[in-house]
């Protein structure tokens, strides 16, 4: 169906939109991914989703069509942990790529996979180049015990070009959901994802269970799906999309607070980062409970 009809449906406003079943959202979506449509009815499609909200059925038709046109990582050995990274830091230190060796360290393949979404944050590559930890140029299997890095680019084009589109118009899309709950992997794989706002915490969690997935979801911290350092968040563990509940929100902070760098810019994250990995500085607290929880998930796949 052209995408001018689809528009139709879900444009009509907050109370008069009328949901895609997941076949339609499928292909919506995948024919924005594959440009066959304009620029102007691109931003009607993200406009009107963002005034609309989506369903659990319409997100995993938009992971339908983005699955079919991904460039697929072959599967490794043993499951592979999928991190998205998109939010990037903005008070904070990031410390997603902490998490991410923590886990290798402990001989998981983990992939994380991004892209700046906006000019005045932090984002992952540039603390995973202090790391030196380049982003891949072609796509490969992620080895167990082993981090890689590949950029949303290399994944879709078409995914990147409308993740995009909010540089344009500043406001987040379907595509900005889709990103934490996809897997790129051509195999099992187990995705750790986060949620900014509790409204999405439930539209993900429904997602989850719709697709199946293996996953874990938790608050993330200012949207990356890495612990918050100074206090622990809820968890909840996906298997075949069957919830769990893993670890209840924390009120208030830690006793021991961590020592973070006051700083956030890459290289002072990375080398707070590297004396962690070193033992010279603890493991924050939270992040050392969610490697259990996803180590604890990772074995029962």
């Amino acid at each position: 169906m052209a995408i001018g009809n689809y528009i139709k449906e879900i444009g009509r406003g907050k109370d008069g939109a009328r949901a895609l079943t997941r076949a339609q959202a499928d292909d919506l979506f995948g024919q924005v991914l594959d440009g066959a449509v304009t620029d102007l009815e691109v931003g009607a499609f993200c406009l009107a989703m963002r005034i609309k909200g989506e369903t659990a059925d319409e997100m995993a038709g938009f992971l339908d069509a983005t699955r079919r046109r991904m460039a697929l990582l072959p599967a490794s050995t043993q499951p592979t942990v999928v991190i998205p990274s998109y939010n990037g830091a903005r008070k904070l230190p990031l410390l997603t790529p902490l998490l991410a060796l923590l886990l290798a360290r402990e001989g998981l393949p983990v992939l994380i996979h991004g892209t700046a979404t906006e000019d005045r944050r932090v984002f992952v590559s540039k603390v995973l180049e202090a790391l030196d930890i380049p982003a891949q140029t072609a796509i490969k299997t992620v080895a167990p015990g082993s981090i890689a890095f590949v950029p949303t680019a290399l994944l879709s084009a078409g995914l990147q070009r409308v993740l995009d589109v909010r540089r344009v118009v500043n406001l987040r899309n379907p595509a900005h959901s889709l990103v934490k709950l996809m897997n790129p992997v051509d195999g099992p794989a187990l995705i750790v994802s986060s949620y900014t706002h509790p409204e999405y915490a439930i539209s993900m969690a429904e997602t989850f269970a719709l697709v199946q997935a293996h996953a874990l979801l938790i608050r993330g911290t200012e949207g990356e799906a890495v612990a918050d350092p100074r206090r622990t968040p809820k968890m909840q563990g996906f298997v075949a999309g069957r919830a769990m509940d893993l670890q209840a929100y924390q009120a208030g902070s830690l006793t021991d607070l961590p020592e973070l760098p006051s700083a956030i810019d890459a290289a002072s994250t990375a080398a707070y980062i590297e004396t962690v990995i070193a033992g010279t500085q603890p493991v924050p607290a939270p992040i050392a409970q969610q490697v259990e929880h996803i180590l604890h998930l990772h074995r029962s796949l």
